[in-house]
């Protein structure tokens, strides 16, 4: 199995529980034994690739600039890339753009991807429900990637792929370990770090950093 063989289910769930304007967003980055996967929410109309035009990845964060900064602040994006998406407005990103992002992206050994891939036409609130839906099908992305360790973004992520409640603020920097279909994988929560959550960015990044010390033997 590949990641694209996914997509189909994906858009299922995107038809049912997204906006039916808006396309499903899927995952980018390194597939082959990434770093670290990141594991976010759920994508929304500012990420342009959800447009039914839009004919290039279909990825996490495009025509955005905020989540940049992290992955900037943790050694995990040239400064070169990272002034350009700064420099850019979110419809002046183009589909070679976007590639040449997440080129910097695989560079840096690294996956993105979201719990939900339904696009919401705004930052509203997703039931637990919904993501449950997903929680299978991020695990084969999972097991399809292999990512040394998997960093997960929230509370109500990280309750939802660790089964069982979880507040980031009380487990900051503890390793969990998840068995899928029979590997263990290593997990850790840390604050989300976009929209409401922005003012906990410093906080992603001290945690991050000291994740990829720990287990990647990373100087950040």
């Amino acid at each position: 199995m590949i990641l694209t063989d996914l997509n189909k289910e994906y858009d299922k769930l995107g038809k049912k529980y997204g906006a039916k304007e808006l396309d499903s967003i899927y995952n980018g980055g390194c597939e082959n034994r990434p770093d670290i996967c990141f594991v976010f929410m759920n994508p929304t109309g500012r990420n342009i690739a959800s447009s039914k035009t839009w004919k290039g990845l279909k990825a996490p964060w495009i025509g955005t600039k905020n989540i940049w900064d992290l992955f900037a602040e943790v050694n995990l994006l040239d400064k070169n890339t990272y002034n350009k998406i700064k420099s850019k407005k979110g419809k002046e990103w183009t589909e070679d753009f976007a590639r040449e992002v997440y080129d910097d992206v695989i560079k840096h050994k690294y996956f993105i991807t979201n719990l939900g891939k339904c696009t919401q036409p705004d930052a509203r609130a997703l039931p637990n429900s919904v993501y449950k839906q997903y929680l299978q099908l991020l695990e084969k992305e999972i097991e399809i990637v292999k990512p040394k360790v998997i960093i997960l973004f929230g509370n109500q992520v990280s309750s939802i792929v660790l089964n069982k409640k979880i507040s980031v603020s009380q487990v900051r920097k503890k390793l969990f370990l998840k068995d899928i279909n029979g590997t263990n994988y290593k997990f850790y929560s840390v604050y989300y770090p976009i929209g409401n959550g922005r003012f906990n960015i410093n906080k992603s990044i001290e945690d991050i950093k000291w994740i990829m010390n720990k287990e990647l033997k990373k100087r950040t």
